[in-house]
């Protein structure tokens, strides 16, 4: 993995599931990673890795390299209601103002923001492929990532470089939706979710940190990426792969029952997150030569089940 031009990188987020892989892999390449949190003195941080409170800024990101920022609390941690919307909203866009502003401040600000999105911008399009081009959807998700996104943009006015990734389903054994969806896959009560046939955009946790790091230091990833694996798939058809990894059977539920529950467990989330997706493709990024360890389904879930 490549970091060359990377020395100091700041990290906002640095303590989630791909925050937490992308510090180790950062400071095992020699930078010196900042990681931004709200309790400095309880997190524990591999050596070359330092922890630091928001109120540090602006001098944190003085002469930086680049900032790398994935703040924002979980998006399927708990059901939306309007508290919880307004909390998802505000960790994103708070988070990202922040940042803006002590960049302003700065004599001399980072070269480069990457900013997080995701792919709950796009509307879905059936089974048609979904690039960096295509148009936004409507809803909450499609909300949150177009106000997350022109808060990251307003650094380009001090001439900082922004990427913006918007990041599908990340794989990982750690946490994250593989562990959840696996499970009861396990235990022999696996099935598709709805139709089936709703796009899961995925990609392996190695790969989208390769992605970050290769957004923070490369001067040609500028605007949207997707985070996204080359080979998105069918929720059927990911459910089915899973089965094949553990060699369980799938339960022939119809899919107007598992929509019925998740929608009645879970509300909009559910309807958004789990029942409906787009296919989309990281076009961006092959078009920059970018190389995936796992641009199949079938590598990812070989590694991580």
């Amino acid at each position: 993995m490549e970091t060359a031009g990377l020395k100091r990188v700041v990290v906002a987020g640095g303590t989630g599931l791909v925050g937490r892989a992308l510090v180790q892999t950062l400071v095992e390449q020699g930078v010196q990673v900042i990681v931004l949190t709200r309790s400095p003195g309880r997190l524990r941080l591999p050596p070359g890795a330092t922890a630091h409170g928001w109120e540090d800024l602006p001098v944190l990101l003085q002469d930086g390299d680049a900032v790398i920022n994935l703040a924002g609390e979980g998006i399927a941690d708990k059901r939306w209601t309007a508290a919880r919307k307004a909390v998802i909203l505000d960790s994103r866009i708070g988070a990202t103002a922040r940042l803006v502003g002590a960049m302003r401040a700065c004599a001399q600000p980072p070269a480069a923001l990457v900013n997080a999105s995701a792919i709950g911008f796009y509307v879905p399009r059936g089974s048609d492929p979904v690039d960096e081009g295509s148009g936004p959807g409507a809803g909450f998700l499609t909300d949150v990532c177009q106000a997350w996104e022109a808060e990251a943009q307003m650094t380009s006015t001090l001439g900082v470089r922004v990427t913006v990734v918007r990041i599908g389903v990340v794989l990982a054994r750690e946490g994250g939706a593989l562990p959840k969806m696996a499970t009861p896959v396990r235990w022999f009560m696996g099935s598709k979710l709805g139709s089936g046939r709703q796009g899961i955009s995925w990609i392996h946790i190695d790969d989208l940190v390769a992605m970050l790091i290769e957004a923070a230091r490369n001067p040609a990833w500028q605007g949207v990426f997707n985070g996204t694996a080359p080979a998105p798939l069918s929720n059927g058809a990911f459910t089915r792969l899973i089965a094949k990894r553990l060699r369980r059977p799938l339960l022939p539920v119809p899919g107007f029952l598992t929509a019925a529950a998740l929608k009645l467990a879970l509300g909009e989330l559910g309807r958004e997150l789990l029942l409906q997706g787009a296919f989309v493709v990281p076009a961006r990024a092959l078009a920059q030569g970018f190389q995936f360890r796992y641009p199949s389904a079938e590598a990812a879930l070989e590694d991580l089940l």
